[in-house]
């Protein structure tokens, strides 16, 4: 009998002994894993940290801008409603960083206490071999028109020429030539000086500026609260965007589409709420398709550029999706093309491809809504 327990015992010690045996010589390989996990965790979080860092000091450069319209601005070369409050008294200030693009840089601020949105373009700044320092001294063709000794009857002729080619003849445009030269007028004296006229002319030559003094009367579009060169404010959206997930350029290829789009289903407004967004976006569409100052496309309906306010009424978080019919016909007329999808200006304003002559038709036949 007690041969028999001692056997037993010797045979649960053996067995043991295995066991720790066998997860001893598996423990090297487990250490491993979780040290290879454990640095991929690592690696990516680092590759991330770097790429936000490389991406933001590439895609934003709010300081040059502010530097450059400043710069001009204490040189008497350009004016602007919002020109001592960003360049003197400080109560115009560059907060967060939005830009999508080196040359368009767009900031959510602050201005004598109301949240704005801050946009400036840079394009000639960010050219050649210069730095910044000598970003003033390229930037100065932005404003070499009109030139000096120009009368106000020949730049209101300036302004009319250049409203025709943007918008076509329409009966309207001479309300819509006094209404810029009221804005341009920003100590209201009744007169516009050189510097008020560079400015708001060179504000006239970015699209979305147009857009705003075109539309200034829709209520689905963000109000123009100042200008300074070319630099302009306008109202923040409280949500900027359909939906409020939006990652960075460098994380998209890391997460699948689908897993992007179920998340932000979750994080949408409830369903009443986004019928409620649509029907105001709908009303835009109609609204602009026949405006007062001819007729224009939405030619970009991506969730980034619909926002909406705190009732949940729908408003444009920017204009650089809509585009002018003269616009989109000067873009495709004479242009070649094999298929209808090479006829595209934008991303969604689509027309017809002439496959006899391989030349795109002028007219849109998508959107077709409004149509």
């Amino acid at each position: 009998m007690a041969n028999g327990n001692q056997e037993g015992c010797l045979g649960v010690k053996m067995t043991h002994h295995f066991s720790l045996f066998l997860f001893q010589s598996r423990l090297p390989a487990i250490k491993v894993k979780y040290l290879f996990l454990a640095w991929l965790g690592i690696f990516v979080g680092s590759w991330a940290i770097y790429m936000h860092y490389s991406s933001y000091s590439e895609l934003c450069r709010g300081h040059v801008c502010q530097m450059i319209i400043c710069d001009h601005y204490r040189r008497g070369i350009i004016s602007g409603s919002s020109c001592q409050d960003l360049c003197e008294e400080g109560t115009l200030m560059l907060q967060h960083c939005l830009s999508s693009s080196p040359t368009h840089q767009v900031y959510s601020g602050v201005w004598k206490g109301k949240e704005v949105i801050i946009k400036c373009r840079i394009e000639e700044a960010l050219r050649g071999d210069g730095g910044p320092d000598s970003a003033p001294r390229r930037q100065l063709a932005l404003f070499d028109k009109p030139s000096r000794g120009t009368s106000m009857d020949e730049f209101r002729e300036m302004l009319l020429s250049f409203l025709r080619s943007c918008l076509g003849e329409q009966p309207s445009l001479g309300s819509l030539v006094a209404r810029i030269i009221a804005l341009a007028d920003v100590n209201q004296d009744g007169k516009v000086s050189l510097a008020e006229a560079k400015s708001v002319w060179a504000l006239l030559q970015v699209n979305e500026f147009l857009l705003l003094v075109s539309l200034h009367e829709k209520e689905h579009t963000a109000k123009l609260l100042g200008f300074c060169g070319d630099l302009y404010v306008t109202e923040r959206v409280s949500h900027g965007s359909l939906y409020r997930l939006e990652l960075p350029g460098y994380l998209r290829p890391l997460v699948p589409s689908a897993v992007h789009a179920q998340l932000n289903q979750w994080l949408a407004p409830a369903w009443p709420r986004r019928a409620r967004i649509t029907i105001g976006l709908l009303e835009f569409v109609e609204e602009i398709f026949h405006g007062s100052y001819g007729s224009f496309f939405l030619c970009d309906s991506s969730p980034r550029h619909i926002g909406y306010n705190g009732k949940y009424d729908c408003k444009m978080a920017d204009l650089e999706s809509v585009a002018t019919e003269m616009a989109v016909r000067g873009y495709l007329k004479g242009r070649r093309c094999e298929h209808n999808s090479d006829c595209t200006y934008g991303r969604d304003c689509t027309a017809t491809c002439d496959k006899l002559v391989k030349q795109c038709n002028g007219d849109v036949v998508q959107p077709n809504l409004a149509k």
